[in-house]
């Protein structure tokens, strides 16, 4: 998804320097299988989540991001915390230096899923300890830990 008009116009002004956004983050979970998404812009692996808008609830960004990134549809049943510092510092191939600060939702799908091919290479499901093997944004490990253990339901 190309850059919101709003940090367009804040750029022009400050160019490539740091600055600090607020976004959202969605943990979708099929029991203890998490939802990734692999980004085209550097081929890691992380949580579906983005910015969100002037004037826009975060609630309502987190739905808007999943929805963009992958067509699909969540209810969200909790905060699971919120997330910033140095781990969530990037910069972007183009120069462009960010800090997120971040709400991350538990989140359950509604509809299928598809990647968004020019923001996702690929969507995949994967366990929490196999998360740790793969090429991915290391900040997510935090949020993954504070996702709360679901207990196994018995089966008679």
């Amino acid at each position: 998804m190309p850059m919101s008009s709003y940090i367009e116009s804040i750029r022009t002004r400050i160019g490539n320097d740091f600055l600090l956004l607020p976004g959202v983050t969605a943990v979708i979970r099929d029991g203890e299988q998490f939802l990734l998404a692999r980004h085209a812009h550097s081929g890691l692996w992380s949580l579906i989540g983005g910015g969100v808008e002037p004037g826009e609830e975060p609630s309502d960004a987190v739905a808007r991001e999943v929805f963009e990134e992958t067509g699909a549809r969540i209810q969200i049943n909790a905060i699971i915390g919120a997330y910033g510092g140095e781990p969530m510092m990037v910069t972007y191939p183009n120069g462009d230096q960010v800090g997120y600060m971040t709400i991350a939702y538990e989140c359950e799908l509604l509809s299928n899923a598809a990647p968004d091919l020019d923001e996702i290479i690929e969507l995949g499901w994967f366990h929490r300890d196999t998360i740790l093997t793969l090429p991915r944004r290391h900040w997510i490990d935090r949020v993954i830990h504070d996702s709360p253990v679901r207990a196994q339901q018995d089966t008679e």
